[in-house]
């Protein structure tokens, strides 16, 4: 939890009109999805307020800590599972990771469709391991530009 309040505590001092997000790859992935799941409920897993209002999520070659408990969470609460729709995650996993095997990243994708997670894209790359490829990053690029209305 420290690397999720570290990160939030960095984009609490952006202006409040900008668009946050948070992306990461590996554990960064991981701590990006994690915070995820604290803006949608508003607070870490400890109960202490969620600071930031994100607006996008990347995650590159990770997986979904705490995932077992996800889904019975959301469903106890409509606030968090209506953040949860509109929250915008990319995910990216390549098939021959050998570090954080492909099935962690399907599986975290899965985990969060079904527990309300709709705005989601999984994305898998034959032959990539755990590294990133311009593919890869061309398509992060092309969504955190049309996710965030960053075009003209």
């Amino acid at each position: 939890m420290l690397q999720q309040q570290h990160v939030a505590n960095l984009l609490s001092t952006e202006p409040p009109d900008i668009k946050l997000g948070v992306g990461g790859f590996s554990m960064g992935a991981a701590t990006a999805l994690y915070s995820a799941t604290c803006h949608v409920f508003r607070q870490y897993g400890n109960g202490s307020p969620y600071p930031v209002n994100l607006s996008a999520i990347v995650g590159l070659s990770g997986w979904l800590p705490c995932s077992r408990i996800l889904k019975n969470r959301l469903e106890r609460s409509h606030e968090a599972a209506r953040h949860a729709v509109s929250l915008p995650i990319l995910l990216c996993h390549g098939l021959g990771d050998e570090v954080v095997a492909y099935n962690h990243g399907e599986k975290s994708a899965q985990t969060l469709s079904s527990a309300g997670f709709r705005n989601l894209t999984f994305r898998s790359y034959n032959g990539l391991g755990h590294y990133t490829v311009p593919e890869e990053t061309n398509e992060v690029c092309h969504w955190l530009t049309a996710t965030l209305g960053l075009e003209g």
